[in-house]
């Protein structure tokens, strides 16, 4: 029993699942095995209520104090297990061993005669899960210190395979470990923002069916993003995919260049997300990249994007531009716009208001993903018909279908 709450884990437990139950739906299956799971006991060291609330706990950090691992808000959690669609008897690969929490989910899904495996880099994070997993009584779990994006492929192959760490790319091996028809899903980072996808195994290639956003702690050794700074303060970055033709001395004091604003006529209440405006951007663009700016920076009036810490842009060349928002006139509303800098810096915020446009016309519209592993053809269907954004083992194609 928690003094502070005078509420049981149990308790705890029961709120986080009917807080999660009025955001989503989930299958019954799932609901059982959050309902069943102690989530406390796998971040012991968490006050007994951060345990349960919706927000991720760090466990792991690297000296420079970056995040190595963590427990996923339940949520995130949730969502991507019902994507999974997991089912008895299985047998599941995961990618990013966290606190074991996930795995003993897993491992509750798939019953006795099923199989968890749970990967992980580092061996300190899969000696926490291997004592928290044991302590929890899921001693059946397979816990190995590897390289996710290798697999185990000795204990292969998988029903499904589940990554809990954010992907830059979909590595070969989890290709060749999955059966036909098998289910994927990983927080899958592109142009700057991530989505947790639920792929599908096809004949050659993947193919989404399910797409969420989240936020993860990259996966070690897939440095598929850099990064520039563009001011001479250095308060304002640019965060672009090294697939991305990116002049980064042609942009230096570009914010000090001509400037140009262009709104849209979208505006969105307090609370409401509009970050698919992004994923639009991403889909038929090939300049979109992130920004990021110091709170300096927005006080100055040098850049004011409309999220300081991650907001979509698009560059090109020796020009710049990116979502902003201001209040609209109306009560608690916010409009959406976007600002150019440089030659092109009104034509490139011109095309972000068209995305917010796009997006304004079915707000919760997500693209259809496909993924051909490198070396695979893309289908004519397809061909230019789907933004591709090439990575080392795929070729991501987006594609947004028409409105009715």
């Amino acid at each position: 029993m928690n003094a502070a709450t005078n509420v049981s884990p149990e308790g705890l437990r029961a709120r986080m699942v009917d807080r999660i139950l009025s955001q989503q739906s989930l299958s019954k299956s799932v609901e059982s095995a959050l309902r069943q799971v102690e989530r406390h006991r796998y971040v012991p060291t968490a006050p007994l209520t951060d345990a349960y609330e919706e927000k991720a706990v760090i466990t792991h950090t690297f000296p420079d104090g970056t995040h190595l691992s963590c427990a996923s808000g339940p949520s995130i959690v949730a969502g991507m297990l019902n994507a999974l669609d997991v089912q008895p008897d299985q047998r599941i690969l995961e990618i990013g061993a966290g606190t074991g929490y996930n795995a003993g989910l897993l491992s509750t899904l798939t019953g006795d005669k099923g199989q968890v495996i749970t990967i992980d880099i580092n061996p300190d994070v899969t000696a926490a899960a291997r004592r928290n997993l044991d302590a929890t009584g899921f001693h059946d779990i397979t816990v190995i210190t590897r390289d996710g994006a290798l697999g185990a492929p000795e204990h292969g192959p998988y029903d499904r395979i589940i990554v809990t760490v954010g992907a830059w790319d979909i590595p070969q091996p989890w290709w060749d470990q999955l059966v036909p028809g098998g289910r994927l899903v990983v927080p899958l980072r592109w142009r700057g923002t991530t989505r947790a996808v639920a792929f599908i195994k096809r004949d050659d290639h993947w193919e989404s069916d399910w797409v969420f956003l989240c936020g993860f702690v990259p996966m070690l050794g897939q440095p598929g993003e850099q990064e520039s700074t563009i001011d001479p303060d250095s308060l304002v970055t640019l965060h672009f995919d090294v697939d991305q033709s990116v002049d980064v001395e042609a942009l230096q004091g570009i914010l000090e260049r001509e400037r140009s604003v262009v709104w849209s006529e979208a505006t969105v209440h307090g609370e409401e997300p509009f970050d698919r405006v992004w994923v639009h951007m991403s889909a038929v663009d090939d300049g979109t990249v992130r920004i990021s700016a110091d709170q300096r920076a927005v006080q100055a009036g040098l850049c004011t994007p409309a999220i300081v810490t991650r907001s979509p842009a698009l560059v090109a060349g020796d020009s710049l531009a990116y979502f902003t928002i201001r209040r609209a006139e109306t009560p608690g509303r916010w409009h959406l716009g976007a600002v150019g800098h440089g030659p092109a810096g009104r034509r490139l915020a011109t095309r972000i208001v068209e995305q917010i446009n796009a997006w304004d016309l079915d707000r919760t519209a997500d693209p259809e993903l496909f993924a051909y592993p490198t070396g695979t053809p893309i289908p004519d269907t397809l061909s230019g018909k789907a933004k591709a954004i090439v990575k080392p083992s795929i070729r991501l194609l987006l594609r947004y279908p028409p409105l009715p």
